[in-house]
Formats: C-alpha cells, sequence, structure tokens
C-alpha cells in the first residue's frame, strides 16, 4: 500500500475512534470513500443499533461511490445482525476496490465479507494499517474470541511504587490532569471494577466526570458483602452497580442490596474468595466487553496471578513515601526475577509532572495456586 492509501486508512482509523466506548456489542469503524483521490464520503460507526460505518461514508459520497475505492478499519460484515450486511451495500454501490485494515475476528464474519465482495468482482486487500486497527478494537477482539472481556489494570503510584501510605491514605498521588485522563478511560470501557476493601476504604463513585462520557457499570468484587448500603456505588442512580458474591453470602445482605437497586451476580467461590475466571466468563456472556481494574491491592494480586489482565496502565507521580506504604498487587508474588510477567509493546507518556507507562504482558506470569 502506497503513502496515499496509508493516509487513508489513518484517516478512517481517526473516525472510527470517535466511536469508541459506544459501540459494544459491535466494534468501533471507520471508512473513507476515496475518487480520483479526493475524499468523497466518509463515516463511523457511532451507536450499536444504528448504521455502520460503511452506510454513513455511502450516503455521504452519494453516486460518486461507483467506481470508488474505500477505506475501511475492518472488514464488512457479511450478515444479518440488528442491520443489514455492509459488503451488500458497497456491492450495491458498485465500488471499485475495498481496502480492510483487518479480517473480522468475528466467527460470523471471518472473510465472508471480503469473499462476497471479490465474488461481486470488487477487488480487495486487507492487512493495511493492522496493528492500529487491532488494537483499536482490543476490547472486540479478546471478547469475540474469548467470550471474556478484555481487562485493563491502572494503577496510581509514587516513584518508589506505593499506592497508599502505611494509614490507607492515597488522595491525592496523582494530578489533575492524570485524574481527568483515567476518567476519560471510564467514559471508554463497558464497566469499571474494584474490590470490597476499596469500596469501604475509598468509597469512590466510580462515574465517567469528564466531557460528555457515559459511565460504565459499576462491579463491585465482595465475597462477603462488605459494602454497605449507604455506600456511593449504591445510593447513586446515574450507574448501575453489580455486586460479585458467592452462594455463601448472607441472604439477608443479599436481599438489603438488591432492595437498595444493586445487582447480585452469583459467581463461585474459592479459598481466596470469588472466582474471577467464573466471574469473567458470566460478564462477558452479559455483553461486557472491556473492564478497568482499578483496584485493590488484593483484588489485582489475584487477577494477575490468574493471567486475567489484558493491558496495564501505570501513573506514577514524582513523590516518595517509603515506609510500609501498600503496593498495586498483594499476595505472593514471584520468588525469582525469570519468573516475573514481561511487559511488551511499552510506551511512556507525560501527564504533567506525572508519568503513564502502558503495556501488555508477555512471557511467564504468576502461577495460580
Amino acid at each position: 500500500m502506497d503513502a496515499s492509501g496509508r493516509q487513508m486508512m489513518q484517516r478512517a482509523l481517526s473516525l472510527a475512534r470517535r466511536g469508541i466506548g459506544r459501540t459494544a456489542p459491535n466494534p468501533a469503524v471507520g471508512c473513507v470513500i476515496v475518487k480520483g483521490g479526493i475524499i468523497v464520503g466518509e463515516g463511523w460507526h457511532k451507536k450499536a443499533g444504528t448504521p455502520h460505518a460503511e452506510v454513513h461514508a455511502l450516503r455521504q459520497a452519494g453516486e460518486k461511490a461507483r467506481g470508488a475505492d474505500v477505506f475501511v478499519t475492518l472488514e464488512p460484515c457479511s450478515h444479518h445482525g440488528r442491520t443489514p450486511p455492509c459488503a451488500d451495500a458497497l456491492v450495491e454501490a458498485g465500488v471499485a476496490k475495498v481496502v480492510a485494515g483487518m479480517v473480522d475476528p468475528n466467527p460470523l464474519v471471518s472473510g465472508r465479507g471480503l469473499i462476497r465482495l471479490r465474488n461481486a468482482g470488487i477487488r480487495v486487500e486487507s492487512g493495511v494499517l493492522e496493528e492500529e486497527c487491532r488494537r483499536l478494537n482490543e476490547s472486540f477482539i479478546k471478547h469475540v474470541t474469548t467470550g471474556r472481556p478484555f481487562v485493563i489494570l491502572k494503577s496510581a503510584m509514587t516513584l518508589d511504587g506505593k499506592t497508599a501510605t502505611s494509614l490507607g491514605d492515597s488522595k491525592w498521588i496523582t494530578n489533575d490532569t492524570s485524574r481527568a485522563y483515567v476518567h476519560k478511560v471510564r467514559g471508554m470501557v463497558e464497566a469499571v471494577m474494584v474490590g470490597s476493601g476499596t469500596a469501604v476504604a475509598d468509597d469512590p463513585l466510580l462515574t465517567c466526570r469528564v466531557g460528555r462520557g457515559k459511565n460504565p457499570v459499576r462491579i463491585i468484587v465482595d465475597s462477603t458483602l462488605r459494602t454497605p448500603l449507604h455506600a456511593q456505588v449504591v445510593i447513586d442512580r446515574t450507574a448501575h452497580t453489580i455486586v460479585a458474591t458467592t452462594p455463601a453470602a448472607d441472604e439477608t445482605k443479599v436481599a438489603a442490596l438488591r432492595a437498595a437497586g444493586v445487582e447480585i451476580l452469583t459467581c463461585r467461590g474459592n479459598i481466596r474468595g470469588v472466582d474471577l475466571p467464573d466471574m469473567l466468563d458470566q460478564l462477558g456472556k452479559r455483553g461486557i466487553q472491556s473492564i478497568l481494574l482499578e483496584g485493590g491491592g488484593t483484588l489485582a494480586g489475584e487477577a494477575l496471578r490468574h493471567r486475567l489482565i489484558d493491558k496495564f496502565l501505570f501513573f506514577y507521580a514524582p513523590k516518595l513515601v517509603a515506609g510500609a506504604g501498600k503496593g498495586p498487587f498483594a499476595g505472593e508474588g514471584v520468588e525469582n526475577i525469570a519468573a516475573a510477567v514481561q511487559l511488551e509493546r511499552v510506551t511512556v507518556r507525560r501527564f504533567g509532572t506525572d508519568i503513564l507507562v502502558e503495556g501488555y504482558p508477555e512471557g511467564t506470569c504468576l502461577p495460580v495456586s
């Protein structure tokens, strides 16, 4: 693909990002239609149940779509869902060529859209800026291929790795800019999750409070139902709250939380409390594609040991706590460096004086015991 084609795919990616956080269970998709080197139509998938990116672009292009080249971040769908197949719409419009950033991992599509286009005589190319296209829809890809949500761990720390002082004080470690970015991330995921210890100690609201971001579903992992009825996640009705617990939970507490409007998700239990793999399986079946895990240390440590974290967001502030302050992961760690979790595709960003280190797990993870 020449530089001009890559530039058009970059434009399609830019359009697709506008839909992040609003399209689930569908992927975020952008589309650009080009004729004679000029963009004649463009669009993106704005919300689940509404027209897909290709339809918006075709409507804008009108008759100019005939004989044009189409750049789309994801293979056009070939099946009937809540909307008609986009592959059929492109065929009917008479486009000459379709360039897809990646093949759709959804088994209902997975190459069928491209085959439909080729059979109609349309030239097809795929894999252009594929890494960027895959990262755009990493949550969708994880969910559609495994059935589980994509889990992002966020942790705010001092330079010496402390998430709180020995007395539990953590407000505020990072600056306003970092915290605003976290709210932006909340607006792009389907759910935000914390453990019962965080719910009790910090009494967080766990909503998105920047721009027009939507509020994610709030998930509290609480095997003993410690979450009080006066907690913000219980009394605040601007977002839905799910408390994940076990069959051993006190029925009186279960009834009280349900009466307060909280949904109870009963999961298998184990010696450490809620069985996290079972919980994620259940949440995935409910259509939750992505979860922002914000703590605390016990929950984060358990998720790491079970290899359930797909992406890490470590915010570091230029502060030192020292002493017996708390770290991001509680519980047993590895016994030697060779067994440590290795991160790849690591990037570093600045938020004022704070630093964000972002990465994905690779290599040997902590064993599940």
